[in-house]
């Protein structure tokens, strides 16, 4: 089972050294990074085990400053290298590292006291004894990163560690946290992230959220390797034709279709380090993202975070809760709830007595952590599964829309999600092409009424000249019933205007052949604008054609005037 790991500790305590000297590669990318000699940003390693297995490494800066990165990269692993510098010992952000590890659900790890060569072994034995103290259950292995001494030990332990992982819910649907993005040349954007569950090829196409936007994958590697297929638990990086750089940044996510609501609001349990109020406005982490928050207390023990930004998240997901320091976090037990505080509904949700309420659809294979079976008080269309509640709402949503409409067109544009072809057809509306209307629903002019026999009669006066009307939907409605054709630019003219000018056009070229547009501007008298719109018109439709300069008839055009004549 692939696993990733995930380092710990204050700053200048050696994580990054310790890093470089299991696996050989200096995760310090930046120019920045290496001239202060101190991290800054997320960085990436494999780790090669003694029994031959590998782990994926993450990286994090331990300056107080960069919290809100160690908790991207946090998010998403399965154990902890928490280091501890054998001279100092456990220092604030030691503490606070743990505490966003306890808090994301990460209880499995290692505790490395590093720069053993440093010290003395009573000191040693000291910080090896604060960190027995500190992180009960985890094994505290003395180290140098300068001499080697203690790497094979720290291996090990990291394996027994392994051992004890469990990656949960990596059977649900793909789902990628983005924490990088970047650009190589031939090859275009490529996004990397730990992939939390499912998996990712060559050509799978998934959501890109909270953008809305489908994407195809291309180019799926895992540390620097072309893979067939990315599994869940893999540091992965993907190339996305099509999707410039400035479109994809951490916080975004790779899904599956339809698999995860896309939410402005959670409902969670809250897990407080520090007393956390009514109304209180904290930084809201869930995987590589992070967004401004107000926490609406629900009871004592649960929350809805409304949030300034939606994000994707699932039941079971973990949140962090950060001030000016971290003061607690929480899971989340609703992913899209209703607005209100309902404390009943809250505990019937965690004691499992009723599930989530699913407002957008979801796919059913992804609430298998849910429940088995079919879920009581949802509701199936196709592979989509919904709350019943969420399905009223929809239609009332799309009634008051059309409500609003423009009578000449009483419609609106149908959902374009991917459950739409399956959800549509049970709500109390008629689907025509890519809108919906009510049923039974024809045109109407409703107040515009006044508005068109003013311009109607306007036409009437102007003959073959064009007139220049605003309201375009006004101007196809009076066109498809016959009282009006409309020309470039907005421009129309009445019926009788537009057949008089056909006439004129066609009587023409049946004498000289031919009528070039000085002639017919002179024939009807009208302007050299009006008669280029109206030529233009009847090249259209099929009456005329353009030679050089001239217009010729169509023949189809001659016999279709011959035959309105005649009738």
């Amino acid at each position: 089972m692939p696993l990733t790991v995930g380092t710990a500790g204050h700053i200048d305590h050696g994580k990054t050294w310790l890093v470089r000297a299991l696996t050989g590669k200096d995760t310090d990318r930046l120019p920045e990074e290496r001239r202060r000699g101190i991290s800054i940003d997320l960085g990436y390693a494999p780790l090669e085990l003694s029994d031959g297995r590998r782990l994926s490494v993450v990286d994090v800066p331990g300056h107080e400053r960069f919290v809100r990165a160690m908790v991207a990269g946090a998010t998403g692993i399965d154990l902890f290298l928490l280091v501890i510098d054998g001279g100092e010992g456990a220092r604030p952000q030691t503490r606070e590292h743990l505490a966003i590890l306890r808090l994301l659900g990460i209880g499995n790890g290692v505790v490395a006291v590093t720069k053993a060569d440093a010290v003395d072994s009573e000191t040693l034995e000291l910080a090896l004894e604060e960190a027995r103290e500190l992180v009960p259950g985890a094994e505290p292995i003395a180290v140098s990163a300068k001499t080697g001494a203690g790497l094979d030990e720290l291996r090990a332990a990291l394996g027994r560690a392994a051992d004890a992982a469990e990656r949960t819910h990596s059977d649900r649907p793909t789902r990628l946290w983005v924490d990088r993005s970047f650009t190589l040349r031939g090859i275009g954007t490529v996004v990397t992230g730990t992939l939390w569950s499912g998996s990712i090829g060559d050509g799978d196409v998934l959501r890109l959220e909270p953008a809305g936007r489908t994407v195809r994958a291309r180019s799926v590697q895992v540390h620097d390797s072309d893979v067939e297929r990315a599994e869940a638990g893999q540091r992965v990086a993907v190339s996305l034709p099509g999707v410039e750089r400035r479109q994809v940044c951490r916080g975004h996510v790779l899904v599956e279709h339809g698999a995860y609501p896309v939410s402005y609001r959670l409902d969670v349990a809250l897990d407080e380090l520090e007393p956390i109020g009514d109304g209180d406005r904290l930084q809201v982490h869930l995987g590589t993202a992070h967004v401004l928050g107000r926490v609406v207390r629900i009871g004592e023990r649960w929350a809805q975070l409304r949030l300034s930004s939606p994000v994707v998240a699932a039941r079971g997901d973990r949140v962090v809760l950060r001030g000016e320091t971290t003061v607690g976090g929480g899971i989340v037990l609703d992913p899209a709830p209703p607005r209100h505080r309902d404390e009943e509904r809250m505990a019937r949700i965690e004691r499992g007595e009723v599930a989530a309420t699913v407002h957008s659809p979801v796919l059913a294979d992804s609430l298998r952590h849910v429940l088995a079976g079919q879920p009581e008080g949802l509701e199936r269309a196709g592979p989509w599964v919904f709350s019943p509640t969420w399905l009223g709402e929809l239609d009332r949503d799309l009634r008051d829309r059309i409500g609003a409409a423009d009578p000449i067109d009483p419609g609106v544009p149908a959902p374009s999600e991917p459950w739409a072809g399956d959800v549509l057809p049970l709500l109390s509306l008629e689907r025509r092409g890519a809108r919906i209307y009510l049923p039974e629903s024809v045109p109407s002019l409703g107040a515009k009424q006044a508005q068109a026999d003013a311009l109607l009669r306007e036409l009437a006066r102007a003959g073959a000249q064009a007139t220049k009307v605003e309201d375009d939907e006004l101007a196809r409605f009076l066109e498809s019933a016959g009282s009006l054709v409309r020309l470039g630019g907005g421009h129309v003219v009445g019926s009788e205007g537009y057949e008089a000018a056909r006439k004129v056009l066609v009587g023409e070229c049946e004498t000289a052949g031919e009528i070039a547009l000085a002639r017919f501007r002179d024939l009807l008298g009208i302007g050299r604008r009006d008669a280029q719109l109206l030529l233009e018109r009847f090249d259209a439709d099929g009456v005329t054609r353009r030679v050089g300069d001239r217009r010729v008839l169509r023949r189809a055009g001659a016999a279709a005037t011959t035959r309105r004549a005649s009738s």
